[in-house]
């Protein structure tokens, strides 16, 4: 037998009869897409830098007591570091304004642009690191090496294993309220569902309140639940992309 809920406001901390009234997010999805392409044009820059570096063209002042094989190394750590954070910013945009499903390149594009700044942060390095005929053979092994390596656990931790999309959250994303649980990992859009028919505590917010929770993505009973209504935005985003 399903317990009574109480549920929690996530914006006050106290306890209410009914769920508060969401609160808009998709605006705040913006800043967190500006940081994002921030840090991306950053780590660009520092690619460059850590080439001009690695070649000799340039000295970096602050790390002019190391060599230039050094010097260009530590610079493409702070590129990934950039690059890193950037789609991690990205993909939380993404958690409060995600793409639609009707084009799927384009879906998979806009879920995965921390995947592309990664190659756009790395790939040129290594073409033009070996390219580079003034570049002794040990300088462009190492130099290559590192790029690759930070190339592959860069992308990966870019890489959006769980897209959500625009017709997932039809109806959770923007004009339902939604619950999650204490020690639970998903967010829920029915305060009814099964899976949280043991618990007493609810809380209640916004999706962008439950992103901040480190609640990221929709619980798979509700998503099933809301099925109907996404088949619905996906067949009129299809409808109005064939106009």
């Amino acid at each position: 037998m399903a317990v009574k809920h109480r549920i929690v406001s996530a914006s006050t901390g106290k306890t209410v009869k009914t769920a508060p009234a969401p609160k808009g997010e998709q605006g705040s999805a913006l800043p967190l897409r500006i940081g994002a392409a921030a840090l991306w044009i950053f780590a660009i820059v520092l690619e460059a830098l850590a080439l001009c570096a690695m070649t000799e063209k340039i000295v970096i002042p602050f790390l002019v007591k190391f060599s230039p094989l050094v010097q260009g190394i530590v610079l493409l750590i702070v590129d990934f570091i950039a690059v890193v954070a950037g789609a991690q910013l990205w993909k939380k945009a993404n958690r409060i304004a995600p793409a639609s499903e009707a084009n799927a390149l384009k879906f998979w594009l806009w879920n995965n642009m921390g995947v592309i700044a990664c190659a756009a942060a790395f790939v040129p390095f290594i073409v033009l690191l070996l390219l580079n005929k003034d570049t002794d053979k040990r300088t462009k092994a190492i130099g290559t090496a590192a790029a690759a390596i930070l190339l592959i656990i860069g992308g990966l931790a870019s890489y959006d294993f769980n897209p959500v999309s625009a017709e997932s959250y039809a109806q959770a994303g923007i004009t339902q309220q939604v619950y999650w649980t204490p020690h639970g990992k998903r967010f829920h859009t029915h305060e009814d569902c099964s899976a949280l028919s043991r618990t007493e505590e609810l809380t209640a917010g916004s999706v962008q309140e439950a992103i901040d929770a480190g609640r990221e993505t929709m619980c798979k009973i509700c998503e099933k639940r809301d099925g109907a209504v996404v088949e619905k935005v996906k067949q009129a985003a299809k409808e109005k992309d064939a106009a």
